[in-house]
């Protein structure tokens, strides 16, 4: 059964804002969501995940994404732990390893005993589960939030659409770009192949425009990619 499916706990807190690298708006919470499935306190898998989410703490310093296998001396075969961490491609390794490091210690708190757990936050996201993620698609919607709505407004609405074609432009995993009053921002898991990033980048956009509508700023989650874009000059307060 797919991680999506499974989560029990998702909770939505944050609205996208103009694209900033201040410490407090990369560490503005998303969501998170946690696993039905625990484990007993004190056994290998317990361990791997500890590894697992150091690992992850650790890599952010040098790069900004990695997974892992964790499977300790003794464990058996259902104790291993998969993660993975990816920062927003514009952060400076110390961002980057700050966010995890947040990251990782929110979902600890969130998803005690679980036996996976993901967290998004504005500069960061991680993952952990014991089935096998990466590599694989997930589209599944795990945020999205919409700004207040002007009414229509052809020039804002053409911007945005521009902009949104523009960032899917293909062949990347994180992009940036604007046009006037409209920023725009997307990125994928690095774990998925380029067609993959392509094909969920898409799905988040078509969501994007039509949830959103006319609204001044927005932001779509799915599982594997996120797309966001604002209006510069409105508050993202709703």
């Amino acid at each position: 059964m797919s991680f999506a499916v499974r989560i029990f706990l998702i909770i939505v807190t944050s609205l996208l804002t103009t694209p900033s690298s201040s410490s407090s708006s990369l560490e503005s919470f998303v969501y998170v969501g946690c696993t039905q499935l625990k484990y007993n306190p004190g056994t290998p898998y317990e361990s791997n995940v500890n590894s697992a989410l150091a690992s992850l703490v650790n890599s952010a310093s040098i790069s900004n994404y990695n997974n892992f296998k964790i499977s300790l001396p003794g464990s058996a075969p259902n104790d291993v732990v998969y993660g993975l961490f990816q920062c927003r491609g514009d952060l400076s390794p110390s961002d980057c390893r700050r966010c995890t490091a947040d990251a990782v210690s929110r979902i600890g708190t969130y998803c005690v005993g679980t036996s996976g757990g993901a967290l998004q936050l504005d500069g960061c996201f991680i993952k952990y589960d014991n089935v096998s993620f990466l590599g694989a698609q997930d589209k599944a919607v795990v945020s999205s939030k919409c700004g207040p709505s002007i009414g229509y407004d052809s020039d804002l609405l053409t911007r945005r659409d521009a902009v949104l074609a523009y960032l899917t432009g293909g062949g990347h995993y994180f992009r940036v770009g604007g046009s006037g009053r409209v920023q725009g921002m997307v990125q994928c898991t690095q774990d998925l192949s380029m067609g993959e990033c392509q094909d969920c980048l898409s799905e988040a956009i078509q969501r994007l425009k039509t949830e959103c509508g006319t609204s001044t700023s927005g932001d779509v989650f799915l599982g594997k990619c996120y797309a966001r874009y604002s209006e510069s000059g409105y508050s993202s307060e709703s």
